[in-house]
């Protein structure tokens, strides 16, 4: 079973500095249908003024991804960790049994667009912990590239979770095919251009939820990139 999450469907808040798009409950942002997807807890949208971000803040047991579209986040946490997140790179926080960290948007005349994704840990209490990689177009291009794993699998970033997490690129004629375990759960979140998911056409910021399939095909794609999730059930 296929489910279309419409990009309008999901909550938005605007901040002034941040303009934010929820695909699950998030902060004033609450609709009991969607509180999450699996083991799947967040993925916002975030728009970032220049010059602006998140000050310094805590999460404790939570596996927290950022996967930025354009601009940069400075990144700087208790445990040491300060980087400059650019497109293409994929970051993974381990809150853990706690960390504080700030996001911020240096530049003065670029927002920063980014997807912040929390994931569910399936081990609670462990040390916080950091790790950054870089993920060429050319690997995601016509592709879906494991970006993110429970088990560091190909080079991607390793997840204390039950979950997988692709990245890819697709236009034309170019396509993939996924194999699925029905038993599963996999979440589709198409963050730009346009995309066929099994049939599905999709438009930036629609997702689809799916429930008991074997296969995802990805197709007739418009300068699209999307993420795909592999969750817990």
């Amino acid at each position: 079973m296929l489910t279309l999450r419409k990009s309008s469907d999901r909550g938005y808040a605007d901040h002034g500095w941040l303009k934010s798009f929820h695909s699950f409950s998030f902060a004033g942002y609450y609709d009991p249908e969607h509180m999450g997807f699996g083991n799947l807890r967040v993925i916002n949208e975030d728009r970032i003024a220049p010059g602006t971000g998140f000050g310094t803040h805590g999460h404790r047991d939570m596996e927290i991804i950022s996967y930025v579209l354009s601009g940069a986040i400075g990144h700087k946490d208790s445990i040491g960790n300060g980087a400059s997140i650019p497109p293409g790179d994929v970051q993974r926080m381990s809150a853990g049994s706690g960390i504080q960290h700030s996001e911020f948007n240096h530049a003065t005349d670029a927002t920063t667009h980014f997807l912040q994704i929390w994931i569910e840990p399936n081990v609670k209490g462990i040390p916080p912990g950091y790790e950054q990689k870089t993920f060429d177009a050319s690997e995601k291009r016509g592709a879906l590239r494991l970006v993110a794993s429970h088990d560091g699998a190909g080079g991607s970033v390793t997840l204390h979770a039950d979950a997988r997490l692709y990245a890819g690129l697709f236009d034309g004629d170019e396509s993939a095919v996924l194999a699925l375990d029905p038993r599963r759960k996999s979440y589709v979140q198409l963050v730009r251009g346009q995309l066929q998911v099994n049939g599905q056409a999709l438009q930036a910021g629609d997702a689809a939820q799916l429930e008991g399939e074997s296969r995802l095909e990805l197709s007739g794609g418009e300068d699209a990139e999307v993420l795909v999730f592999d969750l817990a059930a």
